[in-house]
């Protein structure tokens, strides 16, 4: 399934009363943008992100969002809002790709969306068309005329407290925003979405996904990061060579390429599954391929190697642990890989379970040194970081 996320950034934020648009402001560890478009940027479910933006803010705020790293701009598109939030949202939709299935769509002001509340967001704008997060009112609800007078006690069991982020399938938001387009305003697409005739679902939202809109709201974020120990992954290497001999398949990154010799092995002998395997099983401080799956085991005899850097990876995550990303260096002269890094690129990334951005191929020659200089032999290293999934 295509996420995408559309957030949410072009306001002014005049209730702040900052010199620059509050979501540009640091709260601890970068912007209220920057932790925001992280949250998505980050989520294994999450294809990519459109970030709608004040007029004149787009190349300071990518900055700011995607902290100079070019794997993750490249995830990134920017927009210029509108003068209404749906004005800006439409816009953010325009830049969505046609392939899409769920869009979610994210106040840049909230940056400390869960993971747990963007899943429970895209199962449900998949499963009903349309879905917002919100809390349940925990105090009684009084509603109250001109004068001050109460006129109404409304059972706070029906209350909800509308949050973000707003997930919809695309077709289904498509419709909503052509609502807004002819003359219906709505304070959020959830409400668009309503008066284009859809029911709106809800999911349990979060407490701390607060909305930062006062000088208290602000100082309090700022706390609350400041009180966060830091942020640590795990971080692991991996080494594999094999032989070429005639009258074997050359498997390099789950791709069978066309060569006279193959790789000499008990399994299909493929060294950047290998070395990526070895890389997270490292990382996770539980040794190498070889302890897992040796060769000295039947079961593993021509086994595909993309099976055994899946399992790799279910070990990590029952370990509490996701890769990353995995960065993986083929040194072989001939034949050349460049032609097949992207189905390489591709087959990697689906046996970890992870997006192919966060999967990185390449090919290098030995420049005739030693036994794979003289083409005897292929290998290859392989880093792979993994982070928390808490």
């Amino acid at each position: 399934m295509h996420v995408t996320a559309i957030i949410a950034a072009a306001g002014a934020g005049r209730r702040l009363g900052a010199a620059k648009p509050k979501q540009l402001l640091d709260i601890g560890g970068g912007s209220m943008l920057a932790h925001s478009v992280a949250a998505f940027l980050s989520h294994p479910r999450v294809s990519d992100v459109v970030v709608v933006l004040p007029p004149g803010q787009g190349t300071l705020a990518l900055n700011l969002s995607a902290g100079g790293d070019p794997s993750r701009v490249a995830a990134v598109r920017v927009v210029t809002g509108g003068e209404r939030r749906q004005d800006s949202v439409a816009n953010g939709f325009g830049a969505v790709a046609d392939d899409s299935d769920v869009v979610l769509i994210h106040d840049a002001a909230r940056p400390f969306v869960s993971a747990d509340l963007i899943d429970r967001t895209i199962d449900a704008a998949a499963a009903h068309g349309a879905a917002i997060a919100a809390l349940q009112s925990r105090d009684t609800v009084k509603r109250v005329d001109a004068s001050g007078a109460i006129t109404e006690t409304i059972p706070r069991e029906t209350i909800y407290l509308a949050q973000t982020p707003q997930g919809f399938r695309r077709d289904v938001l498509a419709r909503a925003i052509a609502a807004g387009r002819s003359g219906v305003e709505a304070t959020d697409e959830a409400a668009l979405a309503e008066r284009a005739g859809y029911t709106v679902h809800v999911v349990d939202g979060d407490a701390g996904n607060v909305k930062i809109t006062t000088e208290d709201d602000l100082a309090a974020a700022r706390a609350r990061n400041a009180s966060r120990p830091a942020r640590t992954g795990r971080a692991g290497t991996g080494y594999d060579l094999h032989r070429l001999v005639d009258g074997r398949p050359l498997v390099i990154g789950g791709v069978t390429i066309a060569s006279d010799r193959g790789a000499l092995g008990h399994s299909d002998a493929d060294v950047a599954c290998h070395a990526a395997t070895d890389a997270i099983l490292g990382a996770i401080g539980l040794g190498d391929i070889g302890r897992h799956f040796p060769d000295t085991d039947p079961r593993w005899k021509d086994a595909d190697s993309l099976a055994l850097l899946a399992r790799a990876a279910t070990m990590a995550a029952e370990a509490g642990y996701e890769v990353g990303n995995l960065d993986v260096t083929v040194i072989l002269e001939s034949p050349k890989i460049k032609d097949h890094v992207d189905r390489m690129r591709a087959r990697v990334a689906g046996a970890l379970g992870i997006e192919v951005s966060r999967v990185s191929i390449k090919g290098k020659t030995n420049e005739g040194v030693d036994a794979v200089g003289r083409g005897e032999a292929i290998a290859a290293h392989a880093v792979a970081l993994l982070r928390s999934r808490g």
